[in-house]
């Protein structure tokens, strides 16, 4: 009988296929879209404030609250603007790293200029915050140590340092993307481009980044996604700065729908990145 179920798996793909993409299916389903429908549910709920019990009530009261209160708003501008600068930087910082890493190069020394990228990775998340700390510590970090001196001194603890360790962090992310773009970049486009006489600026705009443009979205999806969620490095080095992260961590236990309700703004962020993405059809090309 086993080997008859067996013979009947093998002769329809289709069906085997299906059985194969079950528990996948059912993970996403149950894990992880479920934790959203709860999480959206909860965001209508309401907090008994002498109790602290929740009250499963249907209102919009937390969603005026985001967004009628200033505090609130200049939180989520904050953070967006975070995560975009964040998103730039590692752009401008990826691409001459990449090319020189796919272009230039040797093959052996492409190997080691990998694994040099995906060392950092290995570190423990709080080490490298901690480290960025010591060297932001106003008048007394590595940075004014060394290179105070010479008139360039730390940002300290706020905005600028906050997009400086996020940065670090999350660079491996996008040269990554863009190195694999890069690789496939045939070399006799950009030979093609100089014998025709183009100047690398126009052939930077023109015939490089129209083909990494799928590679940049790419890395782009990793960078902007965790510096929008991220409240680890703001707690370590944003000194009194506040992301969207501080705020639901500070009333996850305080007010449990509050916190909700602020989940959902990244979420909605997100959602709107990936339709604008989806819009350009740089998906379509990876």
């Amino acid at each position: 009988m086993l080997k008859s179920i067996s013979t009947w798996f093998h002769n329809r793909p289709r069906v085997r296929l299906a059985a194969l993409l079950v528990a996948p299916l059912f993970w996403l389903v149950v894990a992880y879209l479920g934790a959203l429908a709860s999480l959206l549910v909860t965001a209508f709920y309401t907090i008994n404030t002498f109790t602290g019990n929740v009250i499963r009530t249907f209102n919009l009261g937390n969603f005026q609250e985001l967004f009628t209160n200033p505090s609130y708003r200049n939180v989520v501008v904050r953070t967006l603007g975070i995560a975009l600068s964040v998103t730039i930087i590692c752009t401008l910082l990826a691409l001459p790293m990449a090319f020189f890493m796919a272009k230039i190069a040797k093959p052996r020394t492409q190997k080691v200029l990998v694994a040099l990228v995906l060392t950092p990775l290995w570190a423990s998340y709080l080490v490298k915050i901690y480290a960025w700390r010591t060297m932001l510590e106003p008048n007394s970090g590595v940075i004014d140590w060394l290179l105070g001196p010479i008139g360039i001194h730390s940002p300290g603890f706020g905005f600028a340092g906050i997009i400086i360790g996020l940065s670090y962090l999350w660079l491996p992310y996008m040269i990554l993307p863009i190195y694999a773009g890069f690789e496939r970049l045939p070399n006799s486009l950009l030979d093609a481009s100089g014998d025709l006489g183009a100047k690398n600026l126009y052939t930077l705009r023109r015939v490089v980044l129209p083909i990494l443009f799928p590679s940049i979205v790419a890395g782009s999806m990793f960078t902007f996604s965790l510096s929008l969620g991220d409240y680890i490095t703001a707690t370590i080095i944003g000194g009194k700065l506040q992301m969207l992260g501080n705020v639901v961590y500070q009333n996850y236990s305080l007010n449990l729908p509050f916190a909700a309700t602020m989940s959902m703004v990244p979420i909605a962020i997100m959602g709107i990145y990936l339709w604008a993405v989806r819009r350009t059809g740089a998906l379509t090309s990876l």
